[in-house]
């Protein structure tokens, strides 16, 4: 026996009190539309939040590149010996030396960074 079909009641449209809108912003709506490439936003880089942005990026990496320097250079210098069987004295003097110039290019470079960067904050 099969259970009784009930018949549907009309229900009463009820008044709308809030309307809510939702919309989307272009970055949902690129990256829905492009899964396979993300592409960056040139006007935000060319505004202040972007280029500080940028700048921090770069001071961080000159910073982080000059530590890591150091340390190579430190290590590299610590083990130079004048053992006359172990290696080539002349080879790794030049190696010790030349790894602190570029450690001090490095030093220099996240300096001049952290210039551009004060000043563009106390704008």
């Amino acid at each position: 026996m099969e259970p009784p079909v009930s018949q549907p009641q009309e229900q009463t449209p009820r008044p709308r009190s809030h309307t809510v809108t939702t919309t989307s912003s272009s970055f949902t709506a690129n990256l829905s539309a492009s899964s396979s490439t993300l592409a960056y936003d040139r006007e935000f880089l060319r505004t202040l939040p972007g280029l500080l942005m940028v700048t921090e990026i770069g001071l961080c990496f000159n910073g982080s590149a000059f530590v890591l320097y150091l340390i190579a250079a430190i290590v590299d210098a610590s083990s130079v010996t004048k053992e006359l069987d172990s290696h080539n004295y002349n080879s790794w003097a030049a190696s010790s030396f030349f790894a602190f110039v570029v450690t001090s290019c490095y030093a220099g470079n996240t300096y001049f960074s952290f210039i551009s960067w004060q000043s563009r904050t106390l704008q």
